[in-house]
């Protein structure tokens, strides 16, 4: 019982499950007992999505929003991989700062630009969401850069290899988990912004706009219902990225 309490302690997998499952029955019970206006019970939220899913089309918002983030996410990876790795010679470091500055930008100063560069709405959300993205997968992947020795470059000299190939050698391969890992986290944060842009760009839908409108009429029970739907595709998400990384990177398992 101790250990419970106690920081840095060995703890199993099965007193952990315990343990969570009994936290859940506790906020459950104390979920359900609370009367508060502010907060809707559990029954009427699954009413509500039930509503929303037969009336309102909440599965397929909820596809097009995933369709969005995926490709958004694939290209967000693909530009600052590709910038960060072109950083590593003086010409492109800059360009990768500059990026990596541009973290500090709203969508709201952005949204005119973006829409004189795309074609439809449909294009507006996902260049808005790659670069909400890009900024902040290139800033981590310049911060690994730099925590790259001098030695590890050495060694790569030693070895005979020069330019590019150490730039391939020690970040496209030698940091390949932890770019795996950045994906992993900018998929989150592309989901914390894709309402955002969902609900500055409403032609195409989106789950996004839907929970847009539960809030703006003040409907609880439908905000609590889309929030959890999110909630639940982003564990399910996250878990499959995890499963990927130490699916491309076997040699992590031995530290989980």
């Amino acid at each position: 019982m101790r250990n419970i309490w106690t920081p840095y302690t060995y703890f199993s997998r099965r007193n952990f499950v315990i343990l969570i499952a009994i936290q859940v029955i506790i906020a459950v019970v104390c979920w359900v007992s609370l009367d508060a206006k502010w907060l809707p019970t559990p029954l009427a939220i699954a009413q509500e999505w039930q509503k929303l899913v037969q009336n309102q089309g909440l599965i397929p918002n909820l596809i097009e929003s995933v369709r969005t983030s995926l490709i958004s996410l694939v290209l967000a990876a693909a530009f600052s991989t590709l910038l960060v790795f072109l950083s590593t010679a003086p010409l492109f470091w800059p360009l990768a700062k500059f990026m990596s500055a541009m973290r500090f930008l709203g969508f709201a100063g952005l949204t005119y630009i973006f829409t004189l560069l795309t074609n439809n709405g449909d294009d507006l959300k996902i260049g808005l969401l790659t670069f909400g993205m890009t900024v902040f997968m290139t800033t981590n992947l310049l911060a690994e850069v730099k925590s790259i020795p001098q030695s590890r470059v050495d060694h790569c000299r030693t070895m005979d290899m020069q330019g590019w190939r150490i730039s391939y050698e020690l970040l496209l391969r030698g940091k390949l988990d932890v770019i795996l890992d950045l994906l992993r986290q900018n998929a989150a944060v592309g989901w914390t912004l894709l309402t955002m842009v969902e609900g500055l760009v409403r032609s195409s839908g989106g789950i996004g706009v839907m929970l847009l409108n539960q809030n703006r009429y003040f409907n609880l029970a439908g905000v609590f219902a889309i929030q959890i739907t999110i909630l639940l595709y982003g564990l399910l998400q996250d878990w499959f990225l995890g499963w990927l990384r130490y699916t491309v990177c076997p040699y992590l398992s031995k530290n989980k």
